[in-house]
């Protein structure tokens, strides 16, 4: 496939990697995607597509990591932002009414949630946990499944921190209840919580729905060995129901994390839970920012929540995926020796099995993707938004036949 213009693109990458480390940051690195052909320095966004600076219009599948929704420029919640912006301010680091307005509504839709605080990222949210945890039980122990941030306690490169930090952390994989229980059986009476995403999607592999049964395990295990049941739905709440993976497999956590999804786009997270665990926040342990209280992403939150409701968006996307999910399958068919499709319907991800071949493989088929103007992640699963149209996932599904194709050359 012919490889798109992007001579514009390519000045600027040589120009910001003399003045930022590697010129993009973390797993946006080209050594990630496709070399010459990324990274794509995007210069705006509109429904479900972004333009980069050489002026190539892409359907977006990555959807910024997963915080659109509904769709990048989404007008009833950014006017709600600017009129914010114009008639009252955003930065007083203090509390305001409209934080109130969002906590009720959290509490009202998110089982776990009798009481929330807001932060900034996924990272600051997880680790407000941990603490919160920690400070509760007065353990230290940590067991830990899956991908949490980049904070000291769960980075997945460890380089920079210290031992002490990483030894109090006990790693299990997904749907293993077996090493699980020797972490416990092991550290009895050590462990403070347990935090697992309720969906699997380590970066890289394929997306895990819970063995049966696998979640009520984790409830009973933890609630009879006196740990704290930490559910991380930056990725899954808001999407796969409004209160999260927990609403939609009926397991109530202890504590929750949301983020991503819940403002389409503007910075807020939040660490939600049972009352006498966040209470601790109120007197034995800290946490503060200046801009947790930020105005704009609070106005935005309480603008997506009401927007979801309103236009159905999570059946909408539920119904889009489904569809989405049967073509791809029928495409993939033939290609089933090196790859497969993973995930569910709000969250799919092509992934290639292990061989010689899979990295150039993965790097050829999301490079013929680019060609086609379709932005995906070879290592991190894609989403569906509100504003992807059946036109879109279409295409979509074309190109994908179209760059499986491309790869008989190479196997």
């Amino acid at each position: 496939m012919e490889k798109l213009k992007l001579d514009n693109s390519i000045n600027l990458f040589q120009e910001a990697k003399r003045l930022h480390p590697g010129g993009v940051l973390g797993i946006r690195r080209p050594d990630n995607f496709v070399e010459e052909e990324y990274p794509i320095f995007l210069t705006k966004g509109q429904g479900c597509k972004v333009t980069d600076i050489d002026n190539n219009e892409y359907i977006d599948m990555l959807c910024s990591y997963g915080p659109i929704i509904i769709g990048h420029r989404e007008k009833k919640i950014d006017d709600a932002v600017i009129k914010q912006i114009q008639e009252k301010g955003f930065c007083f680091s203090l509390t305001q009414p409209i934080s109130t307005d969002l906590l009720k509504l959290l509490s009202e839709r998110i089982p776990s949630c009798e009481q929330a605080i807001f932060v900034k990222s996924g990272s600051d949210a997880t680790s407000a946990a941990i603490r919160a945890a920690r400070s509760f039980t007065k353990k230290n122990k940590i067991l830990r499944c899956g991908y949490h941030g980049w904070h000291d306690w769960c980075v997945e490169n460890r380089n920079g921190v210290t031992k002490n930090i990483t030894s109090e952390i006990l790693e299990f994989k997904y749907n293993d209840l077996e090493r699980l229980k020797k972490h416990i059986q092991n550290n009895k009476d050590e462990i403070a919580g347990l935090i697992i995403t309720p969906i699997g999607h380590q970066l890289g592999k394929n997306v895990e729905m819970p063995e049966k049964n696998y979640l009520e395990s984790l409830r009973e295990i933890t609630k009879k060995n006196d740990i704290i049941l930490i559910f991380d739905e930056i990725r899954t709440g808001f999407r796969t129901s409004i209160g999260g993976a927990q609403s939609l497999f009926g397991v109530t956590p202890d504590l929750s994390t949301f983020g991503k999804a819940m403002a389409n786009g503007y910075d807020i997270a939040a660490l939600v839970g049972k009352k006498e665990i966040m209470e601790i926040y109120n007197k034995d342990a800290f946490i503060s920012s200046t801009y947790f209280e930020n105005s704009l992403p609070i106005v935005a939150s309480i603008e997506t929540i009401k927007f979801l409701e309103e236009n159905d968006v999570l059946n909408d996307i539920s119904k889009k995926g489904k569809y989405f999910e049967e073509k791809i399958n029928k495409v993939i068919e033939p290609y089933n020796d090196i790859c497969e499709l993973s995930g569910i319907p709000w969250m799919p991800f092509v992934n290639f099995k292990k061989g010689i071949k899979k990295k150039l493989l993965r790097n050829t088929f999301h490079s013929n993707m680019i060609r086609q103007k379709v932005f995906c992640h070879p290592f991190h699963h894609s989403y569906i938004c509100f504003r992807h149209t059946y036109d879109d996932l279409d295409y979509v599904i074309n190109a994908t036949e179209n760059s499986l194709k491309e790869l008989k050359k190479i196997v």
